[in-house]
Protein backbone atom coordinates (compact mmCIF):
# COMPACT_ATOMS: atom_id res chain seq x y z
CA UNK A 1 0.00 0.00 0.00
CA UNK A 2 1.44 3.57 -1.22
CA UNK A 3 1.66 6.25 0.93
CA UNK A 4 -1.31 8.49 1.09
CA UNK A 5 -0.03 12.32 0.13
CA UNK A 6 0.75 14.38 3.33
CA UNK A 7 0.57 18.32 3.30
CA UNK A 8 4.36 18.30 4.86
CA UNK A 9 5.73 21.73 3.82
CA UNK A 10 2.54 22.70 5.89
CA UNK A 11 2.47 20.43 8.96
CA UNK A 12 5.98 19.70 9.42
CA UNK A 13 7.39 17.11 11.23
CA UNK A 14 5.90 18.16 14.35
CA UNK A 15 2.85 17.13 13.29
CA UNK A 16 3.51 13.85 12.13
CA UNK A 17 4.15 10.31 13.90
CA UNK A 18 6.88 8.21 13.70
CA UNK A 19 4.75 5.87 10.98
CA UNK A 20 3.94 8.86 8.73
CA UNK A 21 7.46 10.01 8.55
CA UNK A 22 8.81 6.36 8.03
CA UNK A 23 6.01 5.84 5.50
CA UNK A 24 7.14 9.32 3.37
CA UNK A 25 10.59 8.41 3.44
CA UNK A 26 9.99 4.97 2.11
CA UNK A 27 6.94 5.66 0.10
CA UNK A 28 4.54 2.52 1.58
CA UNK A 29 2.63 2.86 4.93
CA UNK A 30 2.27 -1.03 5.07
CA UNK A 31 5.80 -1.25 5.15
CA UNK A 32 6.89 1.51 7.40
CA UNK A 33 4.81 -0.20 9.86
CA UNK A 34 5.99 -2.99 9.50
CA UNK A 35 9.40 -1.86 10.02
CA UNK A 36 8.66 0.22 13.44
CA UNK A 37 6.79 -2.86 14.76
CA UNK A 38 9.58 -5.28 14.46
CA UNK A 39 12.77 -2.96 15.19
CA UNK A 40 11.08 -0.22 17.19
CA UNK A 41 11.85 3.66 16.16
CA UNK A 42 15.31 3.57 18.54
CA UNK A 43 16.59 0.06 17.32
CA UNK A 44 16.08 1.92 13.89
CA UNK A 45 18.81 4.06 14.13
CA UNK A 46 21.35 1.52 14.54
CA UNK A 47 20.41 -1.01 12.23
CA UNK A 48 22.49 -3.04 9.95
CA UNK A 49 21.52 -2.78 6.12
CA UNK A 50 20.43 -6.64 6.36
CA UNK A 51 18.04 -5.68 9.09
CA UNK A 52 16.33 -3.54 7.25
CA UNK A 53 16.38 -5.69 4.36
CA UNK A 54 14.15 -8.60 5.97
CA UNK A 55 11.57 -6.20 6.43
CA UNK A 56 12.20 -3.32 3.05
CA UNK A 57 14.23 -5.58 0.68
CA UNK A 58 17.97 -4.55 -0.43
CA UNK A 59 17.25 -1.61 -2.41
CA UNK A 60 14.49 0.12 -0.28
CA UNK A 61 17.29 -0.77 2.92
CA UNK A 62 20.16 0.38 1.02
CA UNK A 63 18.08 3.85 0.81
CA UNK A 64 16.95 3.99 3.96
CA UNK A 65 20.29 3.02 5.79
CA UNK A 66 21.97 5.98 3.30
CA UNK A 67 19.82 8.27 4.72
CA UNK A 68 20.00 7.73 7.88
CA UNK A 69 24.07 7.32 7.72
CA UNK A 70 24.10 11.15 5.84
CA UNK A 71 21.81 12.77 8.59
CA UNK A 72 24.51 10.96 11.48
CA UNK A 73 27.15 12.34 9.58
CA UNK A 74 26.25 16.22 9.21
CA UNK A 75 25.21 15.74 12.73
CA UNK A 76 29.12 15.27 13.24
CA UNK A 77 29.68 18.35 11.32
CA UNK A 78 28.23 20.83 13.82
CA UNK A 79 28.63 24.94 13.24
CA UNK A 80 31.74 26.18 14.34
CA UNK A 81 29.21 28.45 16.61
CA UNK A 82 28.17 25.71 19.06
CA UNK A 83 29.47 26.06 22.48
CA UNK A 84 29.36 23.14 25.40
CA UNK A 85 30.18 24.82 28.54
CA UNK A 86 28.65 21.66 30.75
CA UNK A 87 28.47 17.75 31.12
CA UNK A 88 24.82 18.53 30.18
CA UNK A 89 25.92 20.24 27.02
CA UNK A 90 28.19 17.57 25.45
CA UNK A 91 25.52 14.70 26.70
CA UNK A 92 23.07 16.71 24.43
CA UNK A 93 25.27 16.21 21.12
CA UNK A 94 26.40 12.59 22.08
CA UNK A 95 23.62 10.98 23.81
CA UNK A 96 21.72 10.42 20.34
CA UNK A 97 24.70 8.82 18.66
CA UNK A 98 24.27 5.75 21.06
CA UNK A 99 20.19 5.61 20.87
CA UNK A 100 19.05 1.95 19.80
CA UNK A 101 23.29 0.42 19.87
CA UNK A 102 23.83 -3.41 21.01
CA UNK A 103 27.62 -2.78 21.31
CA UNK A 104 29.88 -0.26 22.62
CA UNK A 105 31.37 2.23 20.99
CA UNK A 106 33.22 5.37 21.37
CA UNK A 107 33.06 8.89 20.22
CA UNK A 108 34.84 12.29 20.75
CA UNK A 109 33.57 15.94 20.91
CA UNK A 110 36.39 17.71 20.18
CA UNK A 111 36.20 22.00 20.95
CA UNK A 112 38.07 25.07 20.84
CA UNK A 113 39.58 27.29 24.03
CA UNK A 114 36.41 28.55 24.54
CA UNK A 115 34.35 25.47 24.33
CA UNK A 116 33.42 25.74 20.59
CA UNK A 117 32.65 22.76 19.08
CA UNK A 118 34.87 22.16 16.09
CA UNK A 119 33.44 18.27 15.38
CA UNK A 120 32.06 15.11 16.29
CA UNK A 121 33.71 11.96 15.53
CA UNK A 122 33.03 7.90 16.14
CA UNK A 123 36.21 6.40 17.49
CA UNK A 124 36.18 3.14 17.35
CA UNK A 125 33.14 0.95 17.24
CA UNK A 126 33.41 -2.65 19.60
CA UNK A 127 31.75 -5.66 21.11
CA UNK A 128 28.70 -5.73 23.52
CA UNK A 129 31.31 -5.16 26.16
CA UNK A 130 34.20 -3.52 24.88
CA UNK A 131 35.59 -0.96 22.71
CA UNK A 132 39.02 0.00 21.33
CA UNK A 133 40.29 3.32 23.50
CA UNK A 134 43.32 3.88 21.17
CA UNK A 135 44.85 7.31 22.80
CA UNK A 136 47.47 7.90 19.71
CA UNK A 137 44.01 7.93 17.69
CA UNK A 138 41.67 10.04 19.68
CA UNK A 139 44.72 12.61 20.08
CA UNK A 140 45.90 12.30 16.63
CA UNK A 141 42.44 12.86 15.54
CA UNK A 142 42.61 16.25 18.44
CA UNK A 143 45.42 17.54 16.45
CA UNK A 144 44.07 16.96 12.96
CA UNK A 145 41.03 18.79 13.92
CA UNK A 146 43.13 21.71 15.70
CA UNK A 147 41.24 21.40 18.79
CA UNK A 148 42.46 22.61 22.61
CA UNK A 149 39.98 19.94 24.55
CA UNK A 150 38.65 16.48 24.03
CA UNK A 151 35.31 14.87 25.28
CA UNK A 152 35.11 11.46 24.77
CA UNK A 153 32.08 9.07 25.55
CA UNK A 154 31.02 5.60 25.28
CA UNK A 155 28.14 3.41 26.28
CA UNK A 156 27.13 0.64 28.05
CA UNK A 157 24.64 -1.49 26.32
CA UNK A 158 23.71 -3.46 29.52
CA UNK A 159 22.10 -0.33 30.61
CA UNK A 160 24.49 0.22 33.77
CA UNK A 161 26.64 3.90 33.17
CA UNK A 162 28.95 3.02 36.12
CA UNK A 163 32.57 3.51 34.99
CA UNK A 164 34.46 -0.03 35.10
CA UNK A 165 37.89 0.15 36.20
CA UNK A 166 39.04 -0.79 32.35
CA UNK A 167 37.30 2.78 31.75
CA UNK A 168 38.99 4.56 34.58
CA UNK A 169 42.64 3.46 33.35
CA UNK A 170 41.86 4.33 29.80
CA UNK A 171 40.59 7.36 30.99
CA UNK A 172 43.61 8.46 33.18
CA UNK A 173 45.97 7.15 29.93
CA UNK A 174 44.50 9.31 27.67
CA UNK A 175 44.29 12.37 30.16
CA UNK A 176 48.00 12.08 30.49
CA UNK A 177 48.75 11.86 27.00
CA UNK A 178 46.37 15.28 26.24
CA UNK A 179 48.52 16.81 28.99
CA UNK A 180 51.64 16.11 26.98
CA UNK A 181 50.73 17.43 23.96
CA UNK A 182 49.35 20.91 25.70
CA UNK A 183 45.07 19.59 25.22
CA UNK A 184 43.44 18.76 27.69
CA UNK A 185 40.53 15.95 28.50
CA UNK A 186 37.81 17.60 29.60
CA UNK A 187 35.31 14.78 30.39
CA UNK A 188 34.69 11.31 29.77
CA UNK A 189 31.07 10.81 29.47
CA UNK A 190 29.18 6.70 29.81
CA UNK A 191 25.81 6.48 28.83
CA UNK A 192 23.43 3.66 29.31
CA UNK A 193 19.88 4.09 28.47
CA UNK A 194 18.69 7.32 28.62
CA UNK A 195 21.20 8.31 31.80
CA UNK A 196 24.92 9.13 31.69
CA UNK A 197 27.80 8.89 34.34
CA UNK A 198 30.50 12.56 33.81
CA UNK A 199 33.45 11.10 35.42
CA UNK A 200 34.60 15.67 35.46
CA UNK A 201 31.18 16.20 37.22
CA UNK A 202 32.68 13.24 39.97
CA UNK A 203 36.65 14.73 40.13
CA UNK A 204 37.61 10.85 38.34
CA UNK A 205 39.68 13.10 36.01
CA UNK A 206 41.85 13.44 38.62
CA UNK A 207 45.20 11.71 39.08
CA UNK A 208 47.38 12.57 42.40
CA UNK A 209 49.85 14.79 41.71
CA UNK A 210 48.10 16.76 39.05
CA UNK A 211 45.99 19.55 38.89
CA UNK A 212 41.71 18.58 38.38
CA UNK A 213 40.51 18.52 35.31
CA UNK A 214 37.22 20.99 35.28
CA UNK A 215 34.52 20.05 33.46
CA UNK A 216 33.76 22.30 29.94
CA UNK A 217 33.44 25.99 30.53
CA UNK A 218 32.81 28.46 28.06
Amino acid sequence: MTTPPLDYARLGPEALGDADLLSLALGDRTLATRLLDDLGGASLLGAPPGALARTLGPRRAARLHASIALTQRLLGQPPRRARVSSPQDAAAWLQSRFAGLGHEELHGLFVDRRGGVLAVRRLSQGSADHTIFDVRHILGEALRVGAAGVIVAHNHPSGDPEPSAEDLTATMRLADGAMMLGLELQDHLVFAGAGFVSLAERGQLVRPGRPPTRPPTA
